[in-house]
């Protein structure tokens, strides 16, 4: 085991893309963590799929480098607002924290988040003003802000005399000076670190305490729980307790003992307080759980986390095509798949609805749930959401709604465009800041009025705009507002859609599909250019004549469909709609698939 004083526990934190995954890469590979002949791919803490294509960090995840004769155990967090769960956590798993600042963008909403979760721990700080090689970087004004801003979340003094290093993350390269022309290389940070973050501190010869922070899986042993041992040590085959949230304690052995090495989990022994390790053969636990000594129960206070902000119905899939993709899940089984995220990700909330085929799954904002399920989709899974909705809090006898602080970096041009969107959505301004060419906007908006804002915003900038958000406080209800304005064109028969009958959809408003797809009485096929809704029949064919021949219908020319992602076509859902969710599908379509039961229901909510 290593002693106590050689161990670093840190965690990298930052907002979106300033370059905290980059900056852990470099680490990894000046530290001889890889081979010399070792192909490694960019982002290499981003394991999975999803983060690699949507380029943001999604799940904390941690590693160990050695430099000199010290042990560092480094955690890469999110950076973004949806998976501020993960961060909350990882908080209690370290002693101090890099927090790195893009030196062009400055201070953005989740550095804010971030620190304050950093200084609430009362963890140690060095700062990192990251891409210094970008044009128009302004490292003194950044650094300015970053001190504006240690000071405005009531950081102490010790907090506030933090160390200040300048990178060029990309290139592996971090000084104290500005001036990177003469750096080839990470050690200043290296040496920082052991000069500035603290060892853990927790007594070995104490009673064992533990709590369990990030969730893994192996194949030979099954779910694992990783943690820093907080007090005692640990042996493989001793036996302990497992505590739970609600008090519950049951015993049982370790198995198994794994330590980090770079990206590898290695077979260990033993483990002492202040060691980061992965412990296998406890059964079913859960993030937050405290392993103890079975003869002193003693459990750590467990991780609050700030509560969902954003909810959704995941319901079975009954639409007509159910089964044709994937696995249509039962009511039973998706329960048991939505609660087996929760174990790992506790920002999700899961709650049993009047309906036995309907759960509410309440999170972080949209991409939080969205991820979710597109996870599920790729496993194979097919099921049904309904339109995201905020949740409201009673506060004093008052109904109130979360809000969120959001900056908006946009070209002149556009700033009227966004402003007058966002006003109609009961955004208020707070500031602007004229920044070289772009200006920055700053707005208080409603949670509900940044539901498929995002794609709006991106239309309107034309593809121009930065906009990043983040959860601000509840506050009265805002009042009532449309975020879609038109109705809906609803296939009326179920068949192949052909493009005569297209062509005559195309003229009452925008398609979402085109010719030779299987549609369903009920399915949205596009939006309206009136306020109803248009049940239209896209399956019929033009009828032969003597004079008419069916090679007529080739020479029909659509318009390009519009291609929905899945944010988009969640953004998209009205209150009487579902999105149906496929391994190879996303289809919109009404709750009630007849057109007479949709005027029943119309006629029932009016009344």
């Amino acid at each position: 085991m290593r002693e106590e004083s050689k161990i670093r526990n840190i965690a990298i934190i930052a907002h979106v893309d300033h370059g905290k995954t980059t900056l852990v890469d470099q680490l990894l590979k000046q530290s001889g963590t890889f081979r010399e002949n070792e192909n490694v791919a960019e982002r290499v803490m981003d394991k999975n799929d999803l983060e690699r294509e949507k380029g943001i960090t999604i799940l904390a995840k941690n590693t160990s480098i050695e430099y000199k004769d010290f042990r560092m155990n480094i955690v890469d967090t999110p950076g973004h607002a949806d998976f501020g769960g993960e961060v909350e956590r990882i908080m209690t798993m370290v002693d101090g924290v890099i927090l790195v600042v893009d030196a062009f963008e400055g201070c953005m909403p989740q550095t804010r988040f971030v620190l304050k979760k950093a200084l609430a721990a009362n963890l140690v700080p060095i700062v990192i003003i990251n891409k210094m090689d970008k044009a128009f970087v302004r490292p003194a004004e950044v650094l300015d802000e970053v001190y504006d801003l240690f000071i405005d979340l009531d950081a102490n003094e010790e907090q506030l005399d933090f160390p200040v290093l300048y990178a060029i993350g990309v290139k592996g390269i971090c000084s104290k000076d500005p001036n990177l022309s003469d750096k080839t290389d990470l050690k200043d940070l290296l040496d920082q670190i052991v000069e500035t973050i603290p060892a853990p501190k927790g007594d070995r010869d104490g009673s064992l305490q533990a709590q369990i922070t990030l969730m893994d899986y192996n194949e030979y042993v099954g779910k694992m729980g990783i943690c820093t041992i907080k007090r005692g040590s640990l042996r493989v085959g001793d036996a302990v307790a497992i505590m739970s949230r609600d008090g519950a304690v049951r015993q049982t052995r370790v198995n198994k003992l794994y330590g980090f090495s770079g990206l590898k989990q290695v077979d260990i022994e033993a483990a002492a307080a202040g060691d980061i390790v992965a412990i296998g053969g406890l059964g079913e636990i859960n993030v937050g759980e405290t392993i103890c000594d079975v003869n002193q129960l003693d459990p750590l206070p467990f991780i609050e986390i700030e509560e969902p902000t954003l909810e959704m119905r995941f319901l079975i899939n009954n639409a007509p095509f159910a089964g044709k993709d994937g696995e249509p899940l039962t009511s039973r089984k998706l329960r048991e798949r939505l609660l087996k995220e929760c174990e790992a990700d506790i920002a999700l909330q899961v709650n049993d609805t009047d309906s036995a085929d309907a759960f509410r799954v309440a999170g972080r904002g949209e991409l939080h749930l969205a991820i979710l399920i597109e996870k599920m989709r790729r496993e194979g899974l097919e099921f049904q959401v309904s339109m995201p909705q905020v949740i409201y809090k009673e506060i004093d006898g008052v109904r109130c709604e979360p809000f969120e602080f959001v900056t908006l970096d946009i070209p002149e041009a556009y700033i009227g465009d966004v402003m007058n969107e966002l006003n109609r959505r009961h955004g208020v301004m707070q500031q602007m800041m004229p920044r070289g060419s772009e200006t920055r906007l700053e707005f208080i908006v409603p949670t509900r009025g940044l539901v498929g804002f995002r794609t709006d915003f991106l239309t309107l900038t034309h593809g121009y705009g930065i906009m990043n958000a983040t959860y601000e406080d509840h506050r009265p209800f805002a009042g009532a507002f449309s975020t879609r304005d038109g109705g809906v064109l609803v296939a009326f028969e179920t068949g192949t859609s052909t493009a005569y009958g297209l062509k005559a959809a195309e003229e009452r408003g925008e398609l979402f599909i085109g010719a030779g797809v299987d549609v369903y009485e009920g399915m949205v096929i596009g939006e309206a250019n009136r306020k109803q809704d248009v049940p239209i029949n896209v399956c019929k064919t033009k009828k032969l004549t003597n004079t008419r021949a069916s090679g007529k219908d080739d020479a029909i020319q659509l318009k390009g469909a519009r291609k929905m992602s899945l944010e988009e076509c969640i953004a998209f859902l009205a209150q009487d709609e579902y999105l149906e969710v496929t391994p190879n599908h996303l289809r919109l379509r009404k709750r009630f698939l007849r057109l007479q039961d949709r005027q029943k229901y119309a006629k029932h909510a009016a009344e």
